[in-house]
C-alpha cells in the first residue's frame, strides 16, 4: 500500500486555529462532498468510526452518497454474512 504524508505548517495551524486532526477531518469531508472519496475512505482519512463520521456529515447537512456500486458491494457483503 502506498501512503503519503501531508505537512501542515505551524503557521497554518495558528492561522486557522485548528489542530492537524481538525484539518484532516475537513479534508476528508471536502473530498467526500466533492465525490472524490467514498464514505469509507473519507471516514478512514478522518480517523473516525462509521457513526461519528455520519453524524458529522449529517450535522452539516451533507447527504450520504450511495451509488449502484456501493449497493452491489453491500449485497455481496449481506450474502457472505448469510452464509456464515
Amino acid at each position: 500500500m502506498t501512503s503519503a504524508t501531508i505537512t501542515v505548517s505551524n503557521e497554518v495551524l495558528l492561522a486557522t486555529r485548528m489542530t492537524a486532526e481538525e484539518i484532516q477531518l475537513e479534508l476528508a469531508i471536502s473530498l467526500f462532498q466533492q465525490e472524490k472519496l467514498s464514505f469509507g475512505k473519507a471516514r478512514a482519512l478522518a480517523g473516525l468510526d462509521f457513526w461519528t463520521f455520519q453524524q458529522i456529515l449529517g450535522s452539516r447537512g451533507i447527504a450520504p452518497h450511495y451509488d449502484v456500486e456501493e449497493l452491489h458491494e453491500d449485497m455481496v457483503t449481506i450474502e457472505r454474512l448469510r452464509q456464515r
